[in-house]
């Protein structure tokens, strides 16, 4: 996730205007938090086994690609987000390769594409894809 996201040990505003910290962690951040790289370790792993847990929960048994990916996905995004998407429904309806091709469709933050999140989902779906073809 820090590849994407970055390491921030000073709370920051994020695109959308959320306060931020350690690798994209937003529960109860507030401007002028500061955390350690350890306590930065610590939500990392909590938060990508949250991120893996909703995704498990939603669709057991996925091959290793899809689940990584869409748990970045979650990551980034949030579980709201993702449960609600057109990507989940074609998950859940067997369409795997058509869920990992709805993730370049979430470019936008803010009412922005961000260049970031265009690599980031173009990742997302090349693991996603990933020894599904």
């Amino acid at each position: 996730m820090g590849w994407y996201e970055g390491r921030s040990l000073v709370a920051y505003i994020d695109p959308v205007g959320i306060p931020t910290i350690c690798e994209g962690f937003t529960h109860g951040v507030k401007m002028g938090d500061v955390a350690t790289p350890a306590q930065c370790d610590a939500l990392t792993r909590q938060e990508v086994a949250r991120a893996l847990a909703v995704v498990d929960a939603s669709a057991p048994g996925l091959p290793d690609g899809p689940r990584v990916a869409l748990a970045s996905f979650v990551y980034n995004v949030g579980p709201g987000a993702y449960n609600g998407s057109t990507l989940l429904r074609k998950l859940r309806a067997g369409d795997v390769i058509g869920a990992c091709k709805e993730l370049p469709r979430w470019v936008y933050a803010g009412g922005r594409k961000l260049a970031g999140l265009v690599k980031r989902r173009n990742a997302e779906m090349q693991i996603c894809l990933s020894g599904l073809r």
